[in-house]
């Protein structure tokens, strides 16, 4: 992980705006298959961008800012692979896909 970036992420300060929200929750949308449990973590936050409701910005919404931000930074959300262990490859296979995956 690019330890810039990483700062970055985690000095992002709550936001103000709605476009600030957008921007934020697009930056942790790109990594949500990353990220166990993405939509109850994001539920307050999305929550908020609806306009049916007025917009206050809870506790529930800073908790739910920083567990992303935590879940974006914390290791691993992505690694690469360690080439001195070993790997396995699993298959998979019916009359109309076959899959793989290496592990």
């Amino acid at each position: 992980m690019d330890e810039d970036k990483v700062r970055a992420i985690k000095e992002w300060k709550a936001p103000i705006k709605v476009t600030e929200l957008r921007s934020f929750l697009g930056l942790v949308n790109y990594y949500h298959h990353f990220i166990g449990g993405y939509s109850p973590k994001a539920a307050p936050l999305t929550e908020f961008l609806k306009n049916n409701k007025p917009r206050v910005w809870t506790e529930h919404c800073q908790k739910a800012f920083e567990c992303l931000k935590a879940a974006v930074t914390e290791e691993p959300v992505l690694a690469l692979p360690d080439f001195a262990k070993p790997f396995e490859v699993h298959t998979d296979a019916s009359y109309y896909a076959i899959g793989g995956v290496v592990m």
